[in-house]
């Protein structure tokens, strides 16, 4: 029989000699008992204790939506004037191993904890959510795909509105606005749109620069749908563009199908990088590719594995992340972004968009 992820991690807490787990990261409250929300400044947690019943803690104006949603029937709630830190009262002096997912945690909660849980010492589970996590289920991939869908179908929409003169954030604007128009919960990350020179900039911020003719136009965008990211880039030429940028366009579309062309189970995400990187190096390149070829996708836009040159963790199958190698100079750049998952066999490539250079016009 399957185990859920609530019951695998429950599992870890004995695995680990852990008296209880907190998790608080709302994402993985999320994946973890379906119930996904934003408390904002309020708390909101999942403790896991050893021998006892989930217990969801949720602010009060949350807990009907709680209740819907959630698989964990036992919840407690807190109102704005409560400390929300006094439902921990019921462990106190019972609990001395606890864990809690250091990278999420603030400075502040965690003396907020300490006190409450009188005397606990903190252990980090973020590499147990992290390893739960690498291996999407069916369902999960089903629900990338469709992200990946209606981020493919806003690019389609938007291209439409491409013209001479019009500004890098009305471009914007006009993808969020198709994205939500299509049905997507909103974007994974700020949507990203470049002309020009600043296509060389691989975190570039959209303005008010126009676009003109001979320029190259970068799309870096994504949308949530479902509880799931989708993440692509692509570059296109507006007109006829330089011999130059010719060039960085196929050396990297050439890196991207190395890099993919690698992708199976068993060898290390260091192999993935290297695989783009070296296609720009012997194009002479190489140090104009300065950052990761890609990284995982799936409840956040950005998660494990980090795809590196140092990075020796083996791929799994059911892995997915992106593969985005790029070059940036001067006179422009190029990134292109493909969604691939690893199979039991090789790679699948999520994303359909075509990768080859378009040539836009008015």
């Amino acid at each position: 029989m399957n185990q859920t992820p609530l019951s695998r991690l429950e599992a870890d807490l004995s695995k680990q000699e852990l008296d209880a787990m907190l998790i608080t990261d709302p994402k993985h409250i999320y994946y973890l008992t379906g119930y996904a929300s934003n408390p904002h400044e309020r708390f909101m947690g999942l403790m896991l204790a050893r021998g006892e019943d989930p217990l969801l803690i949720v602010p009060a104006l949350d807990a009907d939506a709680a209740a819907a949603a959630s698989t964990v029937s036992n919840i407690a709630t807190h109102s704005d004037t409560d400390n929300p830190y006094a439902l921990f009262d019921r462990y106190q002096g019972r609990l001395g191993r606890v864990g809690l997912e250091k990278e999420y945690v603030t400075v502040s909660r965690y003396e907020q904890l300490n006190s409450a849980l009188g005397g606990a010492s903190f252990e980090d589970v973020g590499s147990l959510l992290r390893a739960l996590r690498v291996n999407k289920t069916p369902e999960e991939v089903a629900r990338i795909r469709h992200a990946i869908y209606l981020i493919e179908e806003t690019l389609r929409q938007g291209l439409t509105h491409v013209r001479a003169g019009v500004t890098e954030i009305e471009l914007v604007a006009e993808m969020e606005y198709q994205m939500k128009k299509l049905g997507a919960d909103g974007p994974s990350f700020d949507t990203m749109v470049l002309t020009g020179p600043k296509t060389g900039l691989p975190h570039g911020t959209p303005g008010d620069r126009k676009l003109q003719h001979g320029d190259l136009l970068m799309f870096d965008m994504g949308v949530y749908a479902g509880g799931y990211a989708s993440d692509i880039t692509r570059t296109f030429a507006f007109g006829d563009i330089s011999p130059e940028l010719r060039t960085i366009y196929n050396t990297v579309l050439a890196a991207n199908k190395a890099a993919i062309q690698v992708v199976k189970p068993g060898i290390t995400c260091a192999s993935v990088d290297r695989a783009a990187r070296q296609v720009t190096i012997d194009a002479g390149y190489g140090e104009r590719f300065m950052h990761r070829v890609g990284h995982g996708l799936g409840i956040d836009v950005h998660e494990y594995p980090s795809l590196h040159g140092e990075n020796m963790d083996l791929l799994q199958a059911g892995t997915v992340f992106t593969i985005e190698p790029g070059i940036y100079t001067a006179a422009g750049g190029v990134r292109i972004e493909d969604d691939v998952l690893v199979t039991d066999t090789g790679v699948e490539v999520l994303t359909t968009y075509p990768k080859e250079l378009k040539i836009l016009t008015d």
